[in-house]
């Protein structure tokens, strides 16, 4: 599962940009957060997600925050 950091977001619109570690940027939007329990991200942030290729664009899905036990 990627990993990456919260590069941008907008409350307002609900979308922003994620950071790979091999700085390619994934799009985020409010479907991103959907069922994963998340309300908010904050920029700096790591999460794991899953990737899909939507209209030719990379789009994040089932953000979770990173944890360290």
């Amino acid at each position: 599962m990627p990993q990456g950091t919260i590069k941008h977001y907008d409350l307002a619109t609900h979308t922003g940009l994620l950071l790979l570690d091999d700085e390619t940027e994934v799009h985020i939007d409010a479907v991103s957060m959907e069922g994963s329990g998340l309300r908010y991200v904050r920029i700096g942030q790591r999460v794991k997600f899953d990737v899909v290729d939507e209209d030719g664009r990379k789009l994040a899905r089932t953000l979770r925050h990173i944890t360290f036990d």
